[in-house]
């Protein structure tokens, strides 16, 4: 069971890198040389078809609309019926992932839902997965490149990353197929558009003038999880940088947001 039900894993180089950007919003600055020892990341988001062999070997929870979060709910009735709406298509029925979107990276999942993803894909392959920090996520984005807006350059193209183009086109997009796209210079696929994905971290938006030049980790405590590298949903391209850092509460969860899992090259990881 362990050869088959692992992702395909690409390897991240130990080494430093210039996280964060000067250029762009305050909790993005400044931008400092960080050093991340090696480790091993999945080349895409956790699919549909992946987190149905979870569901269905654990019983935990279907992806569907629940309690509605708190980012949905402080926007009133009008946000919470678009949201209900918007995210039908994405709902589980029968404990089954949408057929047409098996290869979809898994969405209407929360923080909490993709810790226990992980635990159990560590107990069911031998390997200790979790989920990426920050500072792994955007070294992993970048591909090598260092300084540039996103994972090719400072230029952001349609035919590279599923993003939002035309607001007005909402109603009509949505996620797209995993491997859509081209992978940046790591092999990594989808880190820009697509989905949001979770992090390890909890955010601080001062972490930048205060958290550790090696292996950061995030602070010990907050109030608000990370998302990383922006979703079909976004068409405001600042979002869509592989610095910029999102944060939302901890319930928060939508047809927008999934993640992939990440582990040490030479065993496990504790502080999750």
């Amino acid at each position: 069971m362990a050869a088959d039900i692992l992702p395909e894993l690409a390897l991240i180089p130990a080494g430093e890198f210039p996280m964060g950007c000067d250029e762009a919003e305050a909790d993005e600055r400044p931008s400092r040389s960080v050093h991340v020892d090696e480790f091993l990341i999945a080349v895409q988001p956790v699919t549909q078809a992946e987190y149905a062999r979870f569901v269905h070997e654990t019983g935990h929870r279907v992806p569907a609309i629940y309690e509605l979060p708190v980012v949905v709910t402080a926007g009133g009735r009008e946000r919470e019926r678009a949201f209900r709406a918007t995210g039908q298509p994405y709902v589980w029925s029968d404990s089954a992932p949408p057929a047409d979107r098996l290869d979809h990276p898994v969405t209407l999942v929360r923080w909490d839902d993709a810790v226990a993803y992980c635990a159990w894909l560590s107990t069911a392959s031998g390997r200790t997965l979790r989920l990426p920090t920050e500072a792994e996520w955007e070294k992993a984005a970048r591909g090598g490149l260092e300084r540039k807006w996103y994972p090719w350059g400072d230029r952001l193209e349609r035919d590279l990353a599923n993003f939002l183009t035309d607001p007005s086109m909402k109603a009509a997009h949505g996620t797209s197929t995993c491997r859509t796209y081209p992978p940046n210079a790591y092999g990594l696929f989808d880190v820009i558009g697509n989905v949001w994905e979770w992090v390890q971290d909890w955010y601080d938006p001062s972490y930048y003038h205060t958290g550790p030049d090696r292996n950061p980790t995030g602070p010990p405590k907050g109030h608000l999880r990370v998302l990383r590298g922006g979703s079909w949903l976004v068409a405001d391209v600042r979002m869509l940088s592989c610095s910029h850092r999102h944060k939302v509460p901890p319930d928060t969860y939508s047809y927008g947001i999934g993640f992939r899992v990440a582990c040490d090259v030479h065993g496990g990881f504790a502080n999750v």
